[in-house]
């Protein structure tokens, strides 16, 4: 059998053959370096995994940004809107609607201090500390709430 022809002039001695071979081995190591990476999928999927991570990661942080941008812009439009519609109404109405909050703020004070007066001491002490209870565990105390919402509403669906 003959070998077809290389593109590499033949060695001439020993030792240009021994460099030859030297060389061609590096070569073929590389390669199989290069052939084990592109065979290797665990590592190729974490590769991938990690740039589709930061790529979303700056996608995120561009779509907040855009959000924060949008959100500060219909608050200036809330505010100029609230600003127009207060200047077009009448000043008759606005000093009706003050007077109204000033007698409802006036009526609540005077009905708190009514119970606070007429209740008495240990019933305070109870709501207190039912109230300090309540604050403390306010997503219980919501949960219950909307149990009891829902049972309301069965029951009246039934009936």
């Amino acid at each position: 059998m003959t070998q077809p022809p290389h593109d590499e002039p033949t060695a001439a001695g020993p030792d240009e053959l021994r460099e030859q071979v030297e060389k061609t081995r590096q070569e073929l190591g590389q390669t199989v370096e290069a052939l084990a990476a592109k065979a290797d999928v665990k590592a190729r999927a974490q590769e991938k995994a990690a740039e589709a991570k930061e790529q979303a990661a700056a996608k995120a942080g561009e779509l907040k940004d855009q959000a924060a941008l949008k959100a500060g812009e219909l608050k200036a439009k809330a505010a100029e809107a609230a600003a127009r519609v207060q200047d077009k109404l009448p000043d008759p109405v606005k000093d009706k609607a003050v007077q109204a909050a000033e007698q409802a703020r006036a009526k609540a004070a005077q009905a708190g201090q009514l119970i606070q007066e007429r209740t008495p001491e240990p019933v305070r002490a109870q709501a207190v500390q039912g109230t300090r209870i309540a604050r403390d565990n306010r997503n219980l105390v919501l949960a219950a709430a909307g149990a009891g919402v829902v049972l309301w509403i069965l029951c009246r669906r039934k009936g």
